[in-house]
């Protein structure tokens, strides 16, 4: 079942991505065979080079150098990215399905409408991590509910909705961040407009500077985090938790948020 469902996203991506890359530098076979070469000291070298449309799930990166690859459509479920090098990498319609993140180096990523779940629903095995992991100035758009983003760095990140988004499917109108933790993350400067954070854990989480206009904060619990100069304009605050919040008399459209007063303080 997961094969053919994996088969169903690569499919999706190839046809949506129809003259607009050529054949991967590398095949299936030479990537792996790098990486058994690889050793701590000697990470296999990826960098600049062409890896879309292959299928690379369920496979250990070992810390590997992807800066700047192009990972467009690639299928990278359930394999293990933790500690790699993909700032500058491109991975727009890539198949993220339980792939593990954890302490890579995503700087200047770009990450526009992965396939993170398998179908519509929103599955937690299914949610890749992200903790730890260095995302300042990445462009994101996507379905990440549930992702676990503890400790990571989105500095600067661009999550809003415009037309850099719109690489194909137009059902996603937001990126969505419902039930995802994202204690302690620093998003300071972060585009997060029209954003889906019900539910969220931003417990300490930085937030000066952000755009969280007209974010969905429905439920979501910012005790402790740092909302100095962002913008909650048109945001929802339904049930929001504000408690020991800094910077909350210098946020920008407070008073045209909704739900104002349901915000517990």
């Amino acid at each position: 079942m997961r094969t053919a469902l994996r088969f169903g996203l690569l499919l999706t991506a190839l046809l949506w991505n129809s003259g607009e890359a050529g054949a991967a530098d590398l095949t299936v076979k030479q990537v792996v065979e790098a990486l058994v070469k690889a050793s701590p000291e000697q990470p296999a070298d990826f960098a600049g080079r062409d890896l879309s449309l292959l299928d690379l799930s369920d496979i250990d990166f070992k810390k590997a150098n992807l800066a700047g690859a192009d990972l467009y459509g690639t299928d990278i479920s359930h394999s293990n990215l933790s500690g790699t090098n993909l700032s500058g990498a491109r991975l727009d319609r890539s198949v993220i399905i339980g792939a593990d993140f954890a302490g890579a180096n995503m700087s200047q990523a770009s990450l526009l409408r992965p396939a993170a779940f398998s179908s519509f629903d929103i599955l937690t095995g299914e949610a890749p991590r992200f903790v730890g992991a260095n995302l300042a100035g990445a462009r994101l758009f996507g379905r990440f509910s549930k992702a676990d983003w503890h400790g990571a760095n989105l500095a600067m990140a661009q999550m809003g909705a415009d037309r850099s988004t719109d690489i194909g499917l137009r059902n996603l109108s937001r990126t969505e961040l419902a039930g995802c933790d994202l204690a302690g993350v620093r998003l300071s400067g972060a585009d997060l407009r029209g954003a889906l954070l019900t539910f969220a854990n931003l417990r300490g989480a930085d937030l000066s500077g952000s755009n969280l206009a007209r974010a969905d904060l429905s439920r979501a619990d910012l005790s402790g985090a740092n909302l100095t100069g962002a913008d909650l304009s048109g945001s929802d605050l339904d049930g929001t938790i504000l408690r020991g919040v800094a910077g909350l008399s210098s946020v920008h459209g407070l008073d045209t948020a909704h739900n104002r007063d349901k915000a517990i303080e």
